[in-house]
């Protein structure tokens, strides 16, 4: 009986051979696991950034754009991130996970408001359903304004994962400059309508589970943000909804895979897409995933771009800010319905 009061999936899984009750799926909400298509190299936009500021920029920009038009997705490479600083960003996450659970626990809150916390499945204050996965929520940036709240064990850790948010936080950047030029925008175009943007990152960790084809770690969902770096370990998990169709997303080492979020598809006016994609999970491997969201300003009016809305493109969305559209996401949960249908003109 004691088990039953664990907070933490982790925890309450350790020595158990089923799926608890909450965690079931009904039947027509599975993953259906032998229906997913398996990724080549040819099906996923894979974007070789190294010449983005080089001879190659305006192949490259086309390349974003195709990209963020038909897919909602694409990895990267040669993107400015070291390979050192990724292998220390998946090892020092292991490492947390692996920490007793009295020093995990530290960091736990279900107050989504909390800047950083340890938490499980989604939203436990509103779930009936939990998702396979606990989670380490920071915010991190501006870094100096979060970084004494995050944990401190393994030793390690703010230095690292500070490093890492730094570095991808210039990632970012560069392909915000990117996208506001696909779309014949300014440059500086998506920055400049974010306001005081935030940059949040999750460390998720999906144990391994006895019955996968019962659960998802996250169901299908779009991100709710304007932009979202994926880093993933070496273990299958990251599955993507194409043409009807889920597609696994195997990892490649050194890579990001980048989702449109749907401030961004807001802001392009419906031109650039924010794709559905779920976690699934496994019995034989435990799962890393490191998700870096990059946000509007609580307070930022989002809308389509002005330069994309003429007599034949109407704006497909009403402006509102984003901590409007992020209560209404929050509160509806996980679900495969797309938010952003409640912000269309009426």
């Amino acid at each position: 009986m004691a088990s039953t009061t664990k907070l933490l999936l982790t925890d309450l899984m350790s020595g158990v051979n089923h799926v608890p009750s909450n965690y079931i799926r009904p039947f027509s909400d599975r993953p259906n696991l032998t229906d997913v298509q398996t990724s080549d190299a040819s099906s996923i936009p894979l974007i070789d950034l190294k010449d983005l500021h080089g001879p190659k920029h305006s192949d490259i920009i086309k390349q974003i754009g195709l990209a963020c038009q038909t897919d909602g997705f694409f990895l990267v490479k040669n993107h400015g991130v070291p390979a050192t600083m990724i292998k220390n960003m998946l090892s020092i996450a292991r490492e947390f996970f692996k920490l007793p659970e009295s020093e995990r626990l530290k960091m736990y809150s279900d107050d989504p408001s909390k800047t950083t916390r340890l938490s499980t499945s989604f939203n436990v204050r509103t779930e009936k359903l939990s998702n396979w996965r606990d989670f380490l929520r920071l915010h991190c940036f501006p870094l100096q304004d979060y970084v004494q709240e995050w944990p401190n064990n393994p030793p390690l850790f703010r230095e690292q994962v500070g490093e890492y948010c730094t570095s991808v936080r210039g990632l970012v950047l560069r392909l915000l400059e990117g996208i506001s030029e696909s779309l014949g925008l300014e440059k500086n175009y998506i920055v400049k309508a974010l306001g005081n943007q935030g940059q949040h990152m999750a460390l998720n960790y999906y144990p391994p589970c006895p019955q996968p084809e019962l659960t998802y770690g996250l169901p299908g969902h779009t991100d709710a943000n304007l932009i979202t770096i994926l880093l993933q370990d070496e273990v299958p998990g990251l599955q993507v909804l194409r043409n009807g169709k889920w597609v696994a997303v195997n990892p490649i080492p050194n890579t990001f895979i980048v989702n449109i979020g749907d401030m961004m598809q807001v802001i392009s006016n419906g031109k650039y897409k924010s794709v559905l994609h779920r976690a699934v999970v496994n019995c034989n491997s435990e799962r890393i995933s490191i998700p870096t969201f990059y946000c509007p300003a609580p307070d930022a009016m989002i809308g389509p771009a002005k330069e994309l809305i003429n007599h034949d493109h109407l704006a497909m969305f009403r402006n509102f800010t984003y901590a409007e559209y992020f209560k209404k996401f929050w509160n509806r949960g996980l679900e495969s319905e797309c938010c952003l249908d409640l912000f269309k003109p009426t």
